[in-house]
């Protein structure tokens, strides 16, 4: 017999998105200089939901003015800060969306940069505990040498066709 799998949100709201002309890559790809929020945007955009087949951007989980990029290069000093919000504040894949969000950014972005991934405050019932497992550096190794997690990683960071 066929066990039919939860949703934590069978119904997600999607967002009316413009129209935007398919990604080319950015300017400076590689480069410590000149990334902006919108470039890291442009990079988590078409992340696909690990629930349901629609982009991160479509369900409204990652926006770019939830996004920080402080990009000093007097001191060398390269910091992105990007915060996502779950469809539903029991989202039981919050922690794999986070995990999918800092391996774009650590596969695409200089490895100059700290990165700092986190549940936007106030939109997730466990984000004290999904905040501390995606900061702690040893556990997100060790969940990256899983071959099950990173085989749902990968399906997540298949561009959308």
């Amino acid at each position: 017999m066929a066990q039919t799998r939860h949703l934590d949100n069978p119904s997600p709201v999607l967002i009316a998105l413009p129209a935007r002309p398919p990604r080319s890559g950015l300017d400076s790809p590689g480069s410590q200089e000149g990334w902006s929020s919108a470039d890291v945007f442009e990079l988590l955009r078409t992340i696909v939901d690990p629930e349901h087949p629609h982009t991160l951007e479509e369900l409204g989980v990652v926006k770019e003015d939830d996004i920080v990029v402080t990009d000093v290069s007097s001191t060398r000093k390269h910091s992105v800060n990007v915060h996502f919000t779950p469809t539903v504040p029991h989202c039981s894949m919050a922690t794999l969306i986070g995990l999918c969000i800092r391996v774009r950014l650590l596969r695409e972005m200089p490895s100059t940069f700290k990165l700092d991934v986190a549940v936007a405050a106030g939109t997730h019932a466990s984000e004290m505990a999904i905040n501390k497992q995606l900061a702690d550096k040893e556990r997100v190794a060790a969940a990256l040498e899983n071959p099950g997690m990173m085989e749902m990683v990968e399906a997540c960071l298949v561009e959308p066709t």
